[in-house]
């Protein structure tokens, strides 16, 4: 089992952190004045590479998103790829985006 890393909202740099040893995994997002929230690129450093952090990154974000009520347009592969892997999270996509 991975670590539990604390997720930090990066609000200058918009995008949703982890502090993992040296490195900086990331969400990169676009929040609109609508309530909708893009996220654009997710980054996990190849040095933490195969250790889940990108998995629980993703999940603590979404998380974040849904106490927050805002609608999710998972513009990111690895985004999309996570949401069609654990469907309930479709419940927080923006009604009409395909994941």
């Amino acid at each position: 089992m991975a670590e539990n890393y604390e997720l930090i909202d990066n609000k200058e740099r918009h995008q949703y952190e982890f502090h993992v040893e040296k490195y900086t995994p990331r969400i990169e997002y676009i929040k609109s004045i609508n309530g909708e929230i893009f996220l654009t690129h997710t980054e996990v450093p190849a040095g933490l590479g195969g250790r889940g952090i990108g998995s629980q990154l993703v999940e603590k974000t979404l998380q974040d998103i849904e106490r927050q009520q805002l609608r999710l347009v998972p513009l990111c592969p690895f985004i999309a790829g996570y949401i069609h892997k654990h469907p309930e999270w479709r419940r927080i996509v923006l009604r009409g985006v395909h994941v």
